[in-house]
């Protein structure tokens, strides 16, 4: 023991994520190898913890009007939709219409250039499919239409479930001539309303589309110790691979593996008008052309239907730690993840933070979690995880930098996980955050990237203008800058939302920050895309889907203003 509280030695753990099941079900598969594998666009394994708590909401939406008034060139007008712009020589007036939301979703106005589905519509997808997986039943159709948060939610009239690339390819090809738009849903776990209906929109659920095609014949499957995906996140045992890649999710390790753009080798993609764009090559290098495959990587099914995906997929390693630390404030955080690149360098796999206003919620919400600390309770919490193939230099290294960090007063207690239960505990503490939130009441939910030195100011900052009103929570992903900010309350409140909103975009974009870090866009931040990216960007992007689906079927209302790719 040495330190405040001590740091307990370590020893050996078990890998408390095993590498691929050995079952291709629908929610039990991973790809393996090292240069990549085939596979359908289907769920993560259920054999990890599912930490996904429902709860229900109540509904409530305000618009907002704000003129913004400015002179010569402020950058913060290119930061905003503006719903009205006038000139004149020395001043310019902004109209600015943000929309707003409690729990509800968004309101936005169905587009009249779509078709609704009628008795030939059913009876062509049936033809298609059979009668089993073009679905009209009420409880189907009720899941389908409502995200795991109780959020969002259409009022789709038909689920469709094609099992093949030409099923999609069929279905997407009638909606195009038809001119009925489409949602594409997998696991439904989005926090943004990205995959569920916001008007009637028809459903394409792909679970049914879970096999493994291939793996590289070098590499054994073994469901013990193979290898893993290279992300790992709070929905992994509800989430599917397809919605993955299209919402680019990050997670937990994404400080190890990187994000999605650069672990996706290939793709097979079902445009608008049902060509199929096969991309599904398992090169690591390919310098022939435009790299198209990264254009649907996080394009929220709005730009294609993923159909199938080439992993990589990095090997089981045999030695992980997990520590849980103590500190007193945000700048030892800081410090800790700049030594601790330092000194862990490659093995590092996870540096997650927490304050203590975060530890509170799940200490006083959730049943079976326990304080590492005892009853001793600190301003910041920090997790870091390091994954290696050598035991004992990985020890030797974490302890020498924690006693460091110890010794210059960064950390003021910490515990290193003994066993798999500790190290499930530690983890479920972090994890359990979301879970807390929803049964302590409303929860207004923000993901931001910000630049890591003023990460922590934004929390500070809202729990200034929010008083006693709300608690205010700041955790999250540090080693990517990325903050889960998080409101809560008893109730949604009209009066709280207004001093939340659009105050957290402003300050992100003042701070030259990311208003979605990882959760995407969806609906819920579509008309809010300039506060992170330009007008002439954001042209752009609506160019690219009025090029790729001209008629605007899929997914509308997500990702952009649907004044922008909306015919009309």
């Amino acid at each position: 023991m040495r330190g405040r509280g001590g740091i307990a030695a370590s020893r050996k753990l078990q890998r408390w994520w095993r590498g691929c099941p050995s079952t291709a079900i629908s929610d039990d598969f991973f790809v393996s190898g090292r240069d990549g594998r085939r596979m359908s666009a289907a769920p993560l394994a259920s054999a990890l913890n599912n930490v996904v708590a429902g709860g229900e909401f109540s509904n409530r939406s305000q618009m907002f009007h704000l003129v913004a008034r400015y002179k010569g060139t402020n950058p913060l007008m290119k930061l905003r939709d503006y719903q009205s712009f006038r000139h004149d020589s020395s001043q310019r007036t902004l109209g600015l219409k943000l929309r707003s939301f409690g729990s509800a979703s968004i309101k936005v106005p169905r587009s009249t250039t779509f078709s609704k589905i009628n008795t030939e519509d059913i009876c062509h997808f049936r033809a298609i499919l059979g009668e089993k997986n073009a679905i009209q039943d009420e409880d189907r159709l009720s899941a389908a239409n409502s995200d795991w948060m109780k959020k969002y939610r259409g009022s789709s009239q038909l689920l469709l479930t094609p099992g093949s690339t030409e099923e999609v390819s069929q279905i997407l090809q009638y909606c195009d001539s038809r001119q009925i738009a489409v949602v594409p849903q997998g696991g439904n776990t989005s926090l943004v309303g990205g995959s569920v209906p916001v008007h009637d929109e028809v459903v394409i659920n792909i679970s049914r589309m879970n096999k493994i095609i291939s793996f590289d014949p070098v590499n054994l499957y073994d469901s013990q110790c193979g290898f893993i995906m290279p992300l790992d996140l709070g929905a992994k045992g509800s989430c599917q691979i397809g919605g993955n890649v299209s919402t680019n999710a990050g997670g937990l390790r994404f400080l190890r593996y990187g994000s999605l753009h650069g672990n996706i080798l290939g793709l097979e993609v079902v445009l608008a008008n049902g060509s199929v764009i096969d991309m599904l090559s398992t090169l690591r290098k390919d310098n022939t052309g435009y790299d198209l495959k990264q254009l649907f990587i996080g394009s929220e099914g709005t730009l294609g239907i993923i159909t199938k995906v080439s992993v990589l997929t990095p090997p089981l390693l045999a030695s992980t730690n997990l520590v849980f630390l103590g500190c007193r404030d945000y700048l030892s955080c800081q410090k800790l993840l700049m030594e601790g690149r330092k000194a862990l360098g490659e093995i590092i796999s996870a540096f997650e933070f927490m304050d203590c206003a975060s530890m509170e919620m799940v200490l006083n919400h959730l049943e079976g979690v326990r304080n590492p600390f005892s009853s001793s309770m600190y301003d910041f919490y920090v997790l870091i995880e390091t994954t290696g193939s050598d035991e004992s230099s990985d020890k030797l290294k974490l302890e020498t930098f924690l006693g460091k960090s110890m010794e210059k007063g960064l950390i003021d207690d910490g515990v290193i996980a003994q066993d798999m239960s500790q190290t499930l505990s530690f983890w479920r503490l972090r994890e359990g955050i979301t879970e807390a939130l929803v049964k302590a009441g409303a929860v207004y939910k923000y993901d931001l990237s910000i630049p890591i030195q003023k990460l922590y100011d934004i929390v500070e900052a809202m729990r200034t203008r929010l008083g006693h009103s709300a608690k205010v929570l700041g955790y999250g992903h540090l080693g990517d800058s990325n903050l889960h900010l998080n409101i809560s309350t008893a109730a949604y409140d009209d009066e709280v939302l207004s001093k939340i909103e659009p105050f957290v975009y402003e300050w992100t974009a003042a701070n030259r920050g990311s208003i979605s870090a990882e959760h995407g866009l969806g609906v819920m931040k579509a008309d809010k895309i300039y506060y992170s990216k330009t007008p002439e960007a954001v042209n752009l992007m609506a160019a690219v889907k009025r090029l790729l689906d001209p008629k605007g079927i899929l997914n509308p209302y997500k990702v952009l203003p649907s004044s922008l790719v909306l015919p009309n």
